[in-house]
């Protein structure tokens, strides 16, 4: 893992794995324990205000989010005007595709931050972010679980 995270400046996690972990998801839970801690050993853990609220619902305090995404162990990052730009730009493409939101996804802004700020992203839902942002570093599983 220590390769692949060379070029890059930290990794953006991505509130699946997150959630999977507060919620102690049967089917992703281990997983996303397992390679949140590893990817902690090689490289900055970084969110952002989008993944940070996606995270908060289940939580009704800031003080609890806090507690579980506490900011020495979690860089907090904010979006890049750029990654603005980028997360439009691949809307519209997503939109052209066929896509039928009216509004940009959540997804468009992690994946456009972690392309604009070169960074990693750990996530288990790799299909978008492969397709809207090629350039990017995806730290997810081989195979999908069933």
């Amino acid at each position: 893992m220590q390769a692949r995270l060379r070029a890059c400046r930290g990794v953006l996690v991505d509130s699946n794995i997150l959630l999977d972990i507060a919620t102690n998801d049967p089917g992703w839970g281990d997983w996303s324990a397992r390679a949140l801690a590893e990817t902690a050993e090689h490289a900055a853990l970084i969110i952002n205000p989008i993944i940070y609220a996606e995270v908060s619902i289940g939580y009704t305090t800031i003080e609890a989010l806090d507690a579980v995404l506490p900011p020495a162990l979690y860089r907090r990052e904010p979006l890049p005007w750029e990654a603005g730009f980028l997360a439009g730009k691949s809307f519209l493409l997503y939109r052209k595709r066929g896509g039928l939101r009216t509004s940009p996804l959540p997804d468009f802004y992690i994946g456009a931050h972690a392309a604009i700020e070169h960074l990693a992203l750990l996530t288990r839902d790799q299909a978008r972010y492969r397709s809207y942002f090629s350039t990017i570093e995806i730290l997810a599983p081989t195979k999908r679980k069933t």
